[in-house]
């Protein structure tokens, strides 16, 4: 079989860019030895985002009853895990029915099995009954994607000790769990299961949760779950992770033993890079596995990598992203190098979390005066309105440009765009005044943190 490109990995960078070369009409085969869509569509943010969705009216309804707005009894009103189970399974199969006919639609040629590199030019696909397809190509993209990360010590068993993949097919809510890991998908995962009645052990290593985060986010959060009753493990390592007689058993570094009904390993991710003959074609990995790439994202000669295998911006946007840069690239639309800029990034719940651009910390490593300013969503009407009148917007300045902003509160997702906006168009507080914020909204928050007196970091 013959092309001009081949795509590997159909998840939101591969697909992507295969339709846009598609419709630039560029011969384009993508292979895929999964289901299309990626970890994001199949074991990801689109069934986390429907767990979250179906158990949002309890957090609302518990923030109401905080206040005294409403009576609400926790046991009337139960999330039924199994009927959420078989949504999910619909949702997903009618999504993979629709992006398969997106594929022949637009020209291009699926197939199903495990991609190979044997030589410039060529890859091996092996199907599912051991059947070999030869692709000879003129360019590749590597979009592999990544999976959930673990150490032998606590290596999910599929019994008691499960990884994100494995909790997202419960059928039966456990009614303790143990999460390691203080990061998007820990945070995400934890506050589905404690909507549905699972008190909730988290673990982190470092000193703050949502390491990759705002100190200050990750330190406002920790207040605000544990005013949920989440037991917090901040700054304590763990030593093993097991499952006995039926139960996950963790043990600290100190010698503790933390047991649950089940147990959750959230420490990362790391790339679906080896196996794949990547060396056979001259690309080179980093010490965790990351495609190493160029500033045009070239891993080598007629090889490009796109999405989480490369490690530059672990989200499906920045894949999607990447993928229509190559595309435009090995089209002879573009010339520039890939600036992906400010990549807007979400943890979704009951307490959410955005920012686009830098956190503090960067400001202050990337030098300059670094300056911030806040505005506390205590004072914003719509947060009132939701019973959810905490967090607060923060906007990092250098050298009197925005360079960041991050916002902690309910629904503060919906502010990341506009937030991204603002960073990329280095908005200053006097250009502010062209634009209309609605009243009232969330977005308001935004404006007021911009306006807010500034605090010099040191």
């Amino acid at each position: 079989m013959d092309c001009a490109l081949v795509v590997v990995g159909a998840g939101p960078g591969g697909f992507d860019a295969a339709l846009e070369a598609a419709a630039l009409g560029i011969e384009t085969v993508l292979v895929e030895r999964e289901n299309l869509g990626g970890t994001c569509l199949n074991w990801g943010c689109i069934p986390t985002k429907l767990f979250l969705g179906a158990s949002a009216p309890l957090a609302s309804l518990a923030d109401h009853a905080k206040l005294k707005l409403i009576e609400y009894d926790p046991e009337s009103v139960r999330v039924s895990l199994p009927a959420l189970q078989n949504r999910k399974r619909k949702l997903i199969a009618g999504t993979h029915k629709a992006m398969t006919q997106r594929l022949k639609k637009a020209g291009v040629t699926l197939v199903q099995g495990s991609g190979r590199f044997t030589a410039p030019g060529v890859l091996e696909v092996e199907d599912a009954e051991g059947g070999v397809t030869s692709i000879q190509y003129k360019d590749a993209i590597v979009a592999t994607g990544a999976g959930s990360a673990s150490f032998p010590a606590i290596a999910p068993d599929g019994d008691a000790v499960l990884d994100p993949q494995q909790i997202l097919d419960l059928e039966t809510p456990p009614e303790s769990l143990v999460i390691v890991g203080g990061g998007a998908i820990g945070i995400e995962m934890g506050e589905v299961f404690s909507r549905l009645g699972a008190s909730i052990t988290l673990v982190e290593a470092m000193d703050h949760l949502l390491p990759y985060e705002d100190t200050e986010i990750g330190g406002g959060l920790a207040k605000l779950l544990k005013r949920d009753k989440w037991a917090l493990r901040i700054g304590e390592r763990v030593a093993s992770l097991k499952t006995m007689d039926g139960r996950a058993v963790l043990t600290m570094e100190s010698g503790e033993t933390i047991e649950a009904d089940k147990a959750l390993v959230a420490v990362g991710r790391k790339p679906n890079s080896a196996g794949i003959g990547l060396e056979a074609v001259g690309c080179e990995l980093d010490s965790r596995g990351f495609v190493k790439t160029d500033e045009n994202l070239n891993a080598a000669k007629n090889i490009y990598a796109v999405g989480d295998v490369n490690g530059i911006a672990l989200l499906a946007h920045a894949a999607t992203h990447q993928g229509h840069y190559v595309v435009r690239r090995i089209a002879g639309r573009e010339e520039q190098p890939y600036a992906g800029g400010v990549i807007p990034a979400c943890v979704y719940g009951s307490h959410e979390v955005m920012r686009a651009g830098l956190t503090e910390a960067m400001a202050v490593e990337a030098g300059g005066t670094v300056e911030v300013s806040r505005f506390q969503l205590a004072a914003n009407p719509y947060a009132q309105a939701q019973s959810a009148g905490y967090g607060f917007v923060k906007a990092i300045w250098i050298n009197g440009t925005l360079a960041g902003i991050s916002a902690l509160g309910h629904g503060v997702s919906h502010l990341v765009t506009l937030a991204e906006v603002l960073v990329r168009e280095k908005i200053t507080v006097d250009r502010l005044d062209r634009y209309v914020f609605a009243h009232p909204t969330l977005d308001e928050g935004l404006a007021e943190a911009l306006r807010a007196p500034r605090e010099a970091v040191s």
